[in-house]
């Protein structure tokens, strides 16, 4: 439940420069996760000495691949409180998000308290 201060905090943020940046870092995202999916569908080698570095190879784009695919959740969830105007507010507690923690993590749902 946000406060008589979260629009006046909010109106500090600039919401559509902050959604210009998720969307960048989005298709950024979105690129590499495809350029993961097309290495890990890649044949694997015929020599068992390759295939053990290649198999090596793809669990670590595995792994990378899951990190940036949370982050992708985390962007269009932010970008998803944008469209409801509710971008710049805590997710648990209601309060503003500080400007300062949305220009350094611009898809954060919590204020530094409930983080």
């Amino acid at each position: 439940m946000a406060n008589s201060n979260t629009s006046a905090e909010n109106a500090e943020v600039d919401v559509a420069a902050q959604k210009e940046v998720l969307l960048q870092r989005r298709k950024e995202l979105v690129g590499d996760l495809e350029h993961i999916e097309h290495a890990l569908d890649e044949p694997m080698p015929t020599d068992w000495e390759d295939r053990s570095s290649e198999r090596q190879g793809d669990e670590v784009l595995e792994a990378l691949g899951n990190v940036e695919m949370a982050e992708l959740m985390r962007i269009d969830a932010a970008l998803d409180r944008i469209a409801a105007d509710s971008y710049g507010d805590c997710t648990k507690c209601g309060q503003p998000i500080s400007k300062a923690r949305l220009a350094a993590l611009p898809e954060a749902a919590l204020c530094i308290k409930c983080a």
